[in-house]
Formats: C-alpha cells, structure tokens, sequence
C-alpha cells in the first residue's frame, strides 16, 4: 500500500471512530464489527485517537478501541501507560489497575473474581477474612470505589456490564429479581446458573451478566449494591 494509501485510509478510521463516539447505542452496536476490522489502521493512529479522551470518563467506544488494540496489535502497549488508560479512584487507596488489564484483555472471568476480591475489602476485615459480604456492610463502603470498579465494567464491555447497567435492566422488569435473574443469564427454567463453568465470560454474554453477586442468600445484597448513593447516582437512581 502505498503512502497515500495509508494516509486515506487512516483518514477513513479516524472518521469511522469518530462517527462511532458520535451514534447512539443502537447505531454504536452496528459500528462495533466495522471498528474491529480497522485494527491494522487503528494501530497507526490510536495514539492520535486515544489521547483526546478523556480519563475520567467512562465512555465505552475508546474502550472497544482499546480492546480491539490488545487483542490484534498488542505492540500497541509497548507503552503501558494504555493498559491502564482510565483514572481510577479510591478513598481506601486501593489499586483498580489488575482489573483494568483484565477487562481490557476481555478476561472477565478472572476480572469477575478481581471485583468479588475488591468488594470484600471495601466491606472491611471482618468480610475480608469470613470470605463475603453481608448486605448491611454494603452503606458503608466507599462511594468513589465502587463508582471506579462500575466505571471500568462499563468501559470495557460495549456498555453491556456494571452495577449501574444491571439497576438499570431492574428497572425496565419492574424492579423484580424474580424476572432479572434470567434476563442477565443467572437463572434458567428456575435453576441457578452453575458456577463459573456455566456463565458466559465473554461481551456475548446477555446485557448485565457481570459481575456477578451471590444470590444464594436472597437479594438484598445485590439490591444494596444497586441502591448505594454513589452507583444509584450513575443510572439516575432508577430504582
């Protein structure tokens, strides 16, 4: 390809990305395969493309970009700096940038197991060392964490996961567990979802799979989470 090949082609993904920032949801779904089949342009001129966002967003199109880098142009992050792109903050400062790398690799079975980890230490010691979390612990963590770990679900999976995004399909089954649970793929014909080998870890997974809550001892856990100040903020406290 000759260079001026290149340089309308690199025209044309920057215009395509562009356009991609610019749709709607729906119309951003129907870019996503068009932005994957750019890497080999994406990979000149993401730099140019990914330093005029901003880091404290959570806007998810830069995040697919991303995504397509690592998987097909991991040279890409021959500087770091990219595999932990967005801030991230923390009033217990602790260090969300395991769970960035993870999402941003699509592992999400082990960033699933990062956020469980993380949820626990936001519920302190006592949760830490029993292993989980009691509901009533959840009013006390704090509101910039669990806002950086919905951030970052957010980011990296099309805007399909998060807290935020499941309050969100709360909403639209009137507020019943008993019809989200196999919405989100954690029920089916009345029986759990089998853990972890029957999950889908993976952006084909249905809207709100992750990251997921223990259900087995009832819903108030989960609708804590859903309820605390700072990610009811983040879906306009729907619920």
């Amino acid at each position: 390809m000759s260079s001026q090949d290149n340089k309308i082609n690199n025209e044309e993904t920057i215009n395509l990305v562009k356009k991609f920032i610019a749709s709607n949801q729906r119309k951003r779904r129907n870019l996503v395969n068009d932005i994957e089949s750019s890497a080999e342009s994406l990979y000149s001129v993401g730099e140019e493309i990914i330093n005029n966002v901003d880091r404290k967003g959570d806007d998810w199109c830069i995040g697919w970009v991303l995504q397509v880098l690592k998987k097909y142009k991991p040279n890409f992050f021959r500087d770091d700096t990219y595999n932990n792109w967005y801030y991230t903050n923390s009033e217990i400062d602790l260090n969300y940038d395991d769970l960035q790398l993870n999402l941003l690799k699509q592992d999400f079975e082990e960033a699933d197991r990062l956020t469980s980890s993380y949820l626990r230490r936001l519920a302190g010691k006592v949760a830490e060392n029993r292993g989980y979390v009691f509901y009533s612990e959840v009013k006390d963590m704090p509101g910039e964490d669990l806002v950086s770990i919905d951030r970052l679900w957010n980011i990296y999976s099309q805007g399909k996961f998060g807290f935020s995004n499941q309050a969100k399909l709360l909403k639209s089954v009137g507020k019943r567990y008993d019809l989200l649970w196999p919405k989100i793929g954690w029920k089916k014909d009345g029986i759990w979802t089998r853990y972890p080998t029957s999950f889908c870890w993976s952006l084909k997974a249905p809207e709100g799979h992750m990251p997921l809550v223990n259900q087995l001892r009832g819903v108030r856990l989960m609708d804590s989470i859903l309820k605390h100040p700072s990610i009811a903020n983040r879906h306009d406290n729907c619920l």
